[in-house]
């Protein structure tokens, strides 16, 4: 039985040693361990890893990446971006992973394998320094952008069902 292709990419950018920084890596693994991802969905923690996330890239009609951005906001403040908009926004860079990202998206239109959709929601950081947990600003709005991300995954088409525990 050949596998299910990847429609959806769902990738969660950031460095979890930064705390707010790392934002988009909590936000995927709470998807996860709250939902029900139908295959046809990659949910990926993307660290830091930048161009090296192309690969991933290859086959998926949609992207939605989730970050911490510097929007110029308020800590706490939610952005959601699409399409070309996405790129020229992550230019302005809260840390070094975010070069990574634009250079992706780049090399990837240039493969001819860019996303026919694109969507980043982003969350403005209250403090990127050396730490594990999200500041208090922060940490609650993991489980609004998880709703957010499911959301956007339902309008795409998607399946995505909560897991219930008990």
């Amino acid at each position: 039985m050949e596998p299910t292709p990847i429609q959806t990419l769902v990738l969660g950018v950031g460095n979890s040693l930064m705390s707010d920084e790392g934002f988009g890596i909590h936000v995927v693994e709470r998807l996860v361990k709250t939902c029900q991802i139908p295959d046809e969905v990659q949910v990926l923690d993307g660290g830091t890893l930048g161009m090296d996330l192309l690969y991933y890239l290859e086959d998926a009609k949609n992207l939605l990446l989730v970050d911490a951005v510097q929007a110029g906001r308020e800590p706490g403040y939610i952005l959601r971006l699409e399409d070309e908009q996405v790129p020229s926004f992550l230019s302005m860079k809260v840390s070094p992973h975010q070069v990574g990202v634009p250079d992706m998206l780049a090399a990837a239109r240039l493969r001819g394998t860019t996303p026919e959709k694109i969507v980043l929601w982003g969350v403005q950081p209250e403090k990127i320094e050396l730490g594990l947990e999200l500041s208090s600003t922060i940490e609650p709005l993991v489980d609004e952008v998880v709703k957010k991300v499911v959301a956007q995954l339902q309008e795409w088409g998607h399946r995505v069902d909560p897991i219930f525990t008990g």
